[in-house]
Order: C-alpha cells, then sequence, then structure tokens
C-alpha cells in the first residue's frame, strides 16, 4: 500500500521498473518498456492547464456585533476547522477543536479601523471554492459555502477579485449559484454524471485550507452513494479538505460531473473517502436558482422506510424492493390517492423504486400539480393508485404518543401480551381496530416492540382485537417468519417474528 501510494504521487517511470525488478524471484527476468509504464500512468498536466483557469476560490464575510471572550474570530482557521468538523464528522457547534486555545479575534475588516466600529464590524467569514459555468459570470458552489455570508468575494486565478451577488442556494443538495459582474470569463463544460464508471479517473480543484488551485486525483470509488440526503452522492479517493467545498470534480475528458461537498471520517482527518454532488442535479437545481431564485420541488406527504430481506421474504416478493410506507400525512396527495400504513410502493410513473431513497428523489423532481401514478403493493395485491404531486412543505409535526394500556394479558408465542383499542383510541388514531403492545419479551423485545405499540396486521390479515389476534399467533407456523405490522406515533413499519416451539 505505502509502494501505491508513493507510485501515485512522484515516481519516475524508470524507478518503477528498477522496484518492479526488486520484488522479481531471484533468476526471473523481467522486462517492463518505459512506455507500457507511462500508458497506465495518466498525466494530468494538459488537463490542469485547461481547466485551471475557470476554477475560483471564495471567500465570504459577516457582519458581527462584538465577540464574546474566548471566541475564535470568523474566518480564522480555528472557525473553518470548527465548521468542518461541524458539517463533516458531527461535532457539536461551539466544541473546542484539537490544538489548544482559539485565537483572538483579528481587526482585519473592521470598518472605521483598528479603533473604530467594534459594533458593526465585517470580520472575514470563510474559505471555499467554485467553478465558472459561463462566460458572463456565473459560478456554482456549495451551499453551505456562502450560507449566512453577508458578502461574497470571488478571485479568479489572474488574482482579479470580484465581489458577487448570491443568486440562490439549496440546502438539500448543497448547491448555490453566485453572480459576479464580468465577461468572456473562462468556463468549464459540464459532464454526464449518469455515465460515470467506477475506477475511472478523476481531479479536484480547489482551496484547501485557503491554499489556492489546489490539484489532487484519484478515481471514481462508487457510484450513487446513498448517504441519507436528498441524492445520491458520488464517492471517490480524491484528497479532500475544509476549502475544497465547493470546487469541481472532473473526469480525464476536462468535464465537471461533481461538485466535491463532503468527506467521511472517524479521526476528523481526511481518510480516503470524499463525496460529490453529481452534475446532472446539480445543473438542474442551478437552472431553477437562475429562474426563480429558489427550488420547487413535489411531494406526495408519506414518510418511508426500506424493505429489508426479511420483510421481502415473508411477502412474497424476489427480493428487496421498493419504498415502505410508515406514515402518510393527513389531508396529503397520498392519503386522498388512498396510499395506506404497511403499502409497499414499487413504482412511480412507470420507473421502479429498487430502494426507498430513489421515491424522495423521483417525486421531488416532479412539477406539483402533475398526474402522477403510484404502484403499491397491499397484503399481497398490486394496485395502481392515482396521484397529483403538491409543492413540497414544512413537515407537520408528529403526534402525541398514544397512552399507555392498563389491561393485562399472558405472553402468546411472538412473545407478546396485547389489549384492545378503545374507542377514543381508534378515532384519535383514525383505525378501525388494531391491539396495543403490553409487554414485550423474548424475540419481541429482540425485535424492538416495545409497550404502547399497535398492532394493525399480522401477515396479510388485518386485527380487529385481541381475541383475534391471539387466535391467529396460536395457529403460526414456527417453522416460518410472521409479518407485523406495527404502528408507533404517527409511523409504521414491518416486524418480522418466528413464534417460539410449542
Amino acid at each position: 500500500m505505502k509502494i501505491m501510494q508513493r507510485f501515485s504521487g512522484s515516481f519516475s517511470a524508470a524507478a518503477f521498473v528498477a522496484l518492479a525488478t526488486t520484488f522479481v524471484p531471484f533468476g526471473m527476468g523481467v522486462s517492463i518498456s518505459s512506455s507500457a509504464v507511462a500508458a497506465v500512468l495518466p498525466d494530468f498536466t494538459d488537463l490542469v492547464d485547461k481547466v485551471g483557469p475557470a476554477v475560483v476560490n471564495i471567500r465570504t464575510t459577516e457582519r458581527a456585533k462584538g465577540m464574546q471572550p474566548g471566541q475564535g474570530a470568523p474566518g480564522s482557521e480555528d472557525e473553518e476547522m470548527q465548521e468542518f468538523f461541524r458539517r463533516f464528522f458531527g461535532q457539536p457547534p461551539g466544541a473546542q477543536p484539537p490544538g489548544g486555545q482559539r485565537p483572538q479575534p483579528s481587526p482585519r475588516g473592521r470598518k472605521g479601523g483598528p479603533q473604530g466600529g467594534d459594533d458593526q464590524q465585517q470580520t472575514p467569514r470563510g474559505v471555499g471554492s467554485g467553478f465558472i459555468i459561463s462566460a458572463d459570470g456565473y459560478v456554482l458552489t456549495n451551499a453551505h459555502v456562502v450560507e449566512g455570508a453577508d458578502e461574497v468575494f470571488v478571485t479568479l486565478t489572474d488574482k482579479r477579485e470580484f465581489k458577487a451577488k448570491i443568486i440562490g442556494s439549496d440546502r438539500r443538495t448543497d448547491v448555490a449559484l453566485v453572480k459576479i459582474d464580468s465577461t468572456n470569463l473562462p468556463r468549464l463544460t459540464m459532464g454526464d454524471s449518469s455515465k460515470l464508471r467506477v475506477g475511472e479517473w478523476v481531479i479536484a480543484i480547489g482551496s484547501p485550507f485557503g491554499l489556492e488551485n489546489t490539484v489532487t486525483a484519484g478515481i471514481i470509488s462508487a457510484n450513487s452513494r446513498d448517504t441519507g440526503d436528498y441524492l445520491p452522492l458520488i464517492q471517490t479517493d480524491v484528497a479532500v479538505n475544509p476549502g475544497n467545498s465547493g470546487g469541481p470534480l472532473i473526469n480525464m475528458r476536462g468535464e465537471v460531473i461533481g461538485i466535491n461537498s463532503q468527506i467521511y471520517s472517524r479521526s476528523g482527518g481526511y481518510m480516503g473517502i470524499s463525496f460529490a454532488v453529481p452534475i446532472d442535479e446539480a445543473m438542474r437545481v442551478s437552472d431553477q436558482l437562475k429562474s426563480v431564485g429558489r427550488v420547487v420541488r413535489g411531494r406526495i406527504g408519506v414518510q418511508i422506510g426500506e424493505v429489508t430481506k426479511d420483510v421481502a421474504e415473508s411477502l412474497g416478493l424476489p427480493r428487496p424492493q421498493g419504498a415502505l410506507v410508515a406514515r402518510v400525512e393527513p389531508g396529503s396527495p397520498a392519503e386522498k390517492a388512498g396510499v395506506e400504513a404497511g403499502d409497499i410502493i414499487t413504482n412511480f410513473n412507470g420507473t421502479i423504486i429498487e430502494k426507498s431513497g430513489d421515491l424522495p428523489r423521483l417525486v421531488g423532481n416532479t412539477k406539483p400539480g402533475s398526474k402522477s401514478t403510484l404502484t403499491v403493493l397491499r397484503k399481497g395485491n398490486k394496485r395502481d393508485l392515482p396521484v397529483v404531486v403538491a409543492e413540497m412543505e414544512v413537515e407537520q409535526a408528529a403526534k402525541k404518543e398514544e397512552k399507555k394500556p392498563k389491561q393485562e394479558q399472558t405472553l402468546n408465542s411472538l412473545g407478546l401480551a396485547v389489549i384492545d383499542l378503545t374507542e377514543g383510541q381508534k378515532r384519535e388514531l383514525k383505525l378501525d381496530g388494531g391491539v396495543i403492545v403490553e409487554q414485550a419479551d423474548g424475540s419481541a423485545a429482540r425485535a424492538g416492540l416495545q409497550q404502547g405499540d399497535v398492532i394493525v396486521r399480522l401477515n396479510n390479515t388485518d386485527i380487529k382485537d385481541a381475541k383475534q389476534f391471539n387466535g391467529l399467533v396460536a395457529k403460526l407456523d414456527p417453522k416460518k417468519n410472521a409479518l407485523l405490522l406495527v404502528r408507533r406515533g404517527d409511523a409504521s413499519q414491518f416486524v418480522p417474528l418466528r413464534p417460539a416451539q410449542p
């Protein structure tokens, strides 16, 4: 591994040949030509000369009314590292980063000089990267680079600096569009991130730790990596550090295929895993920001979860696929379309839902007001439900948890004691039947069931009351998993359980 790391840095072809010869067993010959080695190693020099001038440095400032004692100055290395740890490693805001005591505020940027303007000072906030996408001055970067900034300055490779205007930003995709007042600027060509191949060479250009126009190289490690964000990201092993955010990820044809945005680390430093926003999605966001200043997305009003292997087997699915509906928002397009908790959405407008994360992206890219079709699997049967997509809005607050039941029952073979829902609870939960878990033990407890959970379905049978539920449980085959549809609060999920042997 160490050999390869050095080799990818500054080894010459001749040195590599000599090294390779060292590891050949005694008595065996080796013949590696310099041209063969050169054919394997990419040369980035012409590529960097071509695309480098269109990559910019972005610095931001903010107005502050003064600093608290011991607080680091915005824009200082300490503050940049705080933001880095907060965004990528989950360190709480205000936590002390490695390196000891915080630096004192710098007078640089104050209005009225070092002695004046303390109650309204302009201080450095942070440094990032970006790249020019049009000759008339539109620049793409990350939303977190310009978020909270009062002023944004863009510096070109020829050292010209411009004050930029923020056209718009989108936190869900971490994309922002800014504009500088200039013409005939060098610009980058956009590629097609949907055609990326794992293993292909790419480079990143940016300003890590303020070091402008730094070039790093690597390969595509994975495509469409689902990190829990709104869109799947491109994973690479390209070195990315604080200040690289917003810079371009470029293929060997000189095309932008992503915006460098995040890294993954357990140590607080770069560990060989970085992520980029696919340029296809970034340009869709950019077009909307340019035209209306914000991103309009569709929504249908469901909370979803993954379809696990056990759930798929219990439902007779050939493989885990689709999005499990955990909750349907009252009054939402999904409720009006007849979607129910426990449904598995397998198709949206003719596109197969391979994993749950596909659904919000497909719905989000659908124009509000559009008539669409959901294909759902319910109790072993497929059905098509017409739905009118609405515009995305703030999520509604979850309801209060249901009151705990007072009755007690003996444990059945699933390790559950259940009681009936009261009429008031049924009205509150909008259910016709179901039972409340009074006690969970054995396999039920290990699966995470707890007191207060509501069981609304066993396999493909709706539950009416405790008597019916216990009767169904008594007839279960102990060699097969039983599938419970369980509701907790406003969310529902399938829980597979194996009955105890008699």
